[in-house]
């Protein structure tokens, strides 16, 4: 049976496009795509100017649409939907969770001010609401499908090691290199081994996995920031985070890391969900 993967859609250009790159992993992990669509009336949505009484009939039109147009694409795996109704992260996650879906890959617009502060997208909802991998790929960005940079960024938190499987995993699907980024949130030596500490069990796991990487570290005042701007200066086509990563005083008002990260990057961004365990063997 093969693995599945979940696809929120909406109709918008920006799931769309995170579909094609649902459709460019599947093809590497052999995955089955079930793309689900939420009927959450929002006035935003081109979709919810259909007439209600209609619009479960137009969203299955549609649906039938995209399957005619990317099931050719998808090479031995079935491209299916679902058609749920309730709140947009709570059936997104529930459908994850009836599937057993080995990853969520979604588009979102982003959000800024008091949005993100107070309430945040349903990416970050999602993000948080799960403990599934969430590829997360903001609206508008034009970048290859094909993944062949991933920045991983390592800090001097316990959890910060537990995306590695994942991250690897993705890697070895498509031939791609891991940049270690070592973060240093502050120019402290007991910081820095901590970090370098981590960061030379990642080169264990990657170099047992066979699984090419580089490490580069930075002193980052803003993890986020940091992080993006090498992802840019590299090309990367994925960063990999926690979903609860460490907070400073420097990005405490901005939010979480990884809110920023989801609402900001223009680099799709994978976020994996802290467990209550380290990272511990060399089996993908």
């Amino acid at each position: 049976m093969n693995k599945v993967i979940l696809s929120g859609i909406d109709f918008s250009d920006c799931s769309i496009n995170a579909l094609e790159h649902a459709i460019s992993i599947a093809n590497r992990a052999a995955a089955d795509i079930c793309m689900v669509w939420v009927n959450r009336p929002a006035n935003d949505k081109e979709i919810y100017k259909v007439d209600p009484a209609n619009i479960t009939g137009e969203v299955v039109r549609r649906f039938e649409q995209l399957v005619a147009r990317y099931q050719p694409s998808l090479l031995g795996s079935k491209l299916s939907y679902q058609i749920r109704k309730g709140k947009i992260y709570e059936e997104i996650v529930r459908v994850a969770n009836e599937l057993d879906a080995f990853l969520i890959i979604i588009g979102t617009h982003g959000s800024s001010g008091f949005e993100e502060f107070w309430i945040g997208s349903n990416a970050n909802r999602i993000v948080s609401a799960t403990d599934r991998p969430v590829i997360t790929i903001r609206g508008g960005v034009d970048i290859s499908r094909s993944i062949k940079i991933i920045v991983m960024p390592i800090d001097n938190t316990i959890e910060s090691r537990q995306k590695v499987p994942m991250t690897a995993l993705l890697a070895k699907y498509f031939g791609a290199e891991i940049h270690i980024l070592a973060l240093f949130s502050a120019d402290v030596e007991e910081i820095k081994e901590t970090v370098r500490e981590y960061v030379n069990q990642v080169k264990i796991y990657l170099a047992e996995n066979q699984v090419d990487f580089k490490v580069i570290e930075i002193i980052a005042d803003n993890l986020t920031d940091s992080t993006i701007e090498y992802a840019i200066r590299v090309n990367a086509n994925l960063i990999s985070i926690m979903d609860e990563q460490e907070i400073t005083t420097a990005n405490l008002w901005l939010g979480p890391y990884a809110q920023q990260m989801v609402n900001h990057s223009p680099v799709p961004v994978l976020s994996i969900h802290a467990k209550d365990f380290t990272m511990g063997g060399s089996s993908m």
